[in-house]
């Protein structure tokens, strides 16, 4: 499988070492965050390489096109919200 073109895209290789690291910056937040804010950055930060992956299986450039959007949108999502939480410390 290792044969999607996705897993040759430099953005998706990026935005995985981007999980990777919100995920180890989530565990050194307070408990009260954790099934909140916690919780929604790990979806978003998740959507970001997931999005690239299945916008570049499909077939239509105009597809193609929405799904990066999508994972462009969740990556400005985390942003605002690693923000808010650093304010927060």
């Amino acid at each position: 499988m290792n044969d999607f073109f996705y897993k040759k895209v430099d953005a998706y290789h990026l935005a995985k070492e981007f999980v990777v690291l919100v995920y180890g910056f989530l565990r050194n937040y307070p408990q009260y965050e954790q099934y909140a804010l916690c919780n929604q950055m790990r979806r978003a930060v998740i959507s970001i390489p997931s999005n690239i992956a299945e916008g570049l299986g499909r077939m239509s450039v105009k597809e193609r096109i929405h799904f990066i959007e999508i994972a462009f949108g969740s990556l400005t999502e985390v942003s605002c919200q690693l923000d808010y939480l650093s304010n927060k410390l």
